[in-house]
């Protein structure tokens, strides 16, 4: 009798060093920004476009996964007004995400999870050089 094969395992690192963080975020950005790709444009596109769909609680639930990338920012220790930035790239986003039609077209142009992970990445670069991966 042929062996089924194992479940995929999925887990996200649970420390609060910056090697998890970094490890979770870009799990995070990868899952709203680019987790599958248009066929035929190959555009990516992520659950923040898809769930910015639903009126109001798709930009609810959008902006909190956007605003927990900032939290975690906050933990490493990230200057304020990096920061605020990241906020303001959230706070942008939902804005424009708010209009119909027009906002669902945005959050396939604006990605402010994509813009959050760039500044806290250059952060972590600098700050703690060992959390560096190299994606092959």
């Amino acid at each position: 009798m042929p062996r089924r094969p194992e479940p995929m395992r999925f887990s996200l690192p649970a420390g609060t060093d910056p090697a998890s963080v970094r490890a979770r975020v870009v799990m995070l950005e990868r899952l709203l920004e680019r987790s599958f790709t248009i066929p035929g444009v190959n555009m990516p596109v992520g659950l923040d476009a898809i769930i910015g769909l639903v009126p109001v609680l798709g930009d609810v639930v959008t902006t909190a996964m956007g605003a927990y990338i900032v939290w975690e920012a906050s933990n490493l220790g990230l200057p304020k007004w990096k920061l605020a930035r990241m906020g303001a790239n959230v706070l942008l986003d939902t804005a424009i995400g708010a209009i119909p039609v027009v906002g669902d077209a945005a959050d396939l142009v604006f990605r402010s999870n994509s813009k959050n992970l760039k500044i806290l990445l250059k952060h972590l670069d600098k700050h703690h050089p060992e959390t560096r991966v190299i994606e092959g």
